[in-house]
């Protein structure tokens, strides 16, 4: 396995911090930012730079566009995806329009998730 840090993508992740979405954007400012468990955004874990990542709850959350659904990135993600898996971490996947039309469903289940996955580390 290698380095959970990839000092080549720093630049990368500083701009992608700086240029979120509207639907990171939001997430982030408006539930994330000041939730009771940290959260990181544009963490570099390996080659991959996740949307949010939670150390204590061992989770990650994607926000994903169409641009997610096509072929070459279904694959692109399910990669990216057990990669992370491997260092024991879940990763959720949110489709954006969901942020935009169901913004406290998502919340709720962010909210779930994390529960769960911190009851299962004690």
């Amino acid at each position: 396995m290698q380095s959970k840090h990839n000092k080549q993508l720093v630049p990368l992740a500083k701009q992608l911090r700086k240029e979120m979405t509207k639907e990171e954007r939001h997430l982030w400012f408006d539930f994330l930012r000041f939730y009771s468990v940290r959260f990181s955004r544009q963490k570099i874990l390996g080659n991959y730079i996740v949307d949010f990542y939670s150390a204590k709850a061992k989770l990650v959350i994607e926000l994903d566009g169409s641009q997610h659904y096509e072929d070459r990135n279904v694959e692109k993600d399910a990669a990216r995806t057990a990669f992370l898996e491997g260092y024991g971490l879940k990763v959720i996947r949110i489709p954006n329009n969901e942020v935009n039309r169901n913004f406290r469903g998502v919340c709720e289940h962010i909210d779930e998730v994390v529960k769960q996955s911190l009851s299962q580390l004690r």
